[in-house]
């Protein structure tokens, strides 16, 4: 453990929150993020904990004329960065953390904006679960961006946060509404800190529900969460967020199933069937459909095998299939059908299937 590391739990003050902000080039948007931290309406203990990663804007500049602002309004500002070369989102976090002394982590990116209740009733939410990465609802700027994402993400039932954890759309509880007690941040240790590309977020999920972490989402619009080109989202590869889904499901729910049937016969289900780790393949009873030629077809082989013979896994009807099932199907782009076939089952969700898609 670092210095710095040993630090972050060695001078933290009960009752603080620290809101963490990491930055590289806000100018755009860094005063109206940071007007709606002084129009926060807690009461209690803030600091805010910026770290600015090489930025060759005007944020400096931006970030110093706000510290009287600030004290004025009772909130500590601490200013840290270097210049140079950026060392990317997660390191940028986790050194805006190691130099805070809160109790509470309050994670807010310079091109959101925070309603004025967010910190009173996340705060709150995380006290009574101090196990808890505790989450809100949001709304994107611009309002027609990631309208799917948006509507899934703040929909979500509680137990749909670990239930639907293993889809592409990432953590169930959006990483810019995040909030947690420094215990739960520790318990991980940091974030990823490899940089551009890295889903820095998504594996620190992973991670605490591994280690028996609690999720809780506070169903208001606590949040805007904007959407734009140059937002560190894009720069994160479809692949390895693939990969890390697979591995937490294959860690997490498969290890606890000794046979189960891939919903699609089509190219998802076979990348999911492909992606799975030998003692998971075998664990494979059936691929299900409902393409009649997929299922007329009656077998998938696996040609990719050096086994001889080929695995072959036969293709049947959803209808005919045996749960649990790994449901390798996007919601809500059948206008119906497949809720409505999953729905004729009687299944019960996170007992009898998972979404991995």
């Amino acid at each position: 453990m670092s210095t710095d590391d040993r630090n972050m739990s060695s001078h933290s003050r009960t009752g603080v929150v620290s809101i963490i902000m990491p930055v590289h080039n806000g100018e755009p948007w860094l005063t109206e993020c940071l007007e709606s931290v002084v129009s926060q309406t807690f009461n209690g203990s803030m600091e805010l904990s910026v770290y600015n990663d090489a930025s060759t804007d005007m944020t400096a500049s931006i970030l110093e004329g706000f510290k009287s602002k600030m004290e004025k309004a009772g909130i500590s500002m601490l200013i840290n960065g270097h210049n140079g070369t950026p060392v990317g989102v997660g390191a940028a976090r986790n050194r805006a953390i190691g130099a805070s002394g809160g109790q509470f982590l309050c994670f807010l990116d310079a091109d959101d904006v925070m309603d004025s209740r967010r910190i009173e009733m996340q705060l709150a939410a995380a006290v009574s679960r101090p196990n808890a990465i505790v989450g809100c609802q949001f709304r994107r700027l611009p309002v027609d961006s990631t309208p799917r994402f948006t509507d899934w993400c703040n929909r979500l039932e509680q137990e749909q946060l670990y239930t639907q954890a293993y889809t592409s759309h990432g953590p169930t509880v959006a990483m810019p509404t995040w909030f947690c007690s420094r215990e739960v941040f520790d318990k991980i240790g940091k974030f990823d800190e490899s940089g551009k590309g890295t889903p820095e977020d998504l594996i620190f999920f992973m991670a605490h529900l591994k280690s028996g972490g609690e999720l809780y989402r506070v169903n208001e619009v606590l949040m805007m969460y904007r959407y734009h080109p140059g937002a560190t989202t894009h720069s994160v590869h479809r692949e390895t967020i693939w990969e890390i889904q697979v591995s937490s499901l294959e860690e997490q729910v498969l290890c606890g199933w000794n046979q189960f049937t891939i919903w699609n016969a089509g190219k998802q289900g076979r990348r999911f069937y492909r992606t799975l780790k030998n003692e998971n393949k075998q664990k494979v009873n059936a691929f299900c459909d409902v393409d009649e030629k997929k299922i007329e077809k009656g077998v998938y082989i696996y040609e990719e095998s050096k086994k001889s013979p080929k695995p072959r896994v036969p293709i049947v009807h959803f209808s005919d299939a045996m749960p649990p099932f790994i449901i390798c199907m996007k919601q809500d782009l059948t206008g119906g059908d497949f809720e409505k076939n999953l729905g004729s089952l009687n299944l019960q969700e996170g007992k009898d299937y998972y979404f991995c898609s």
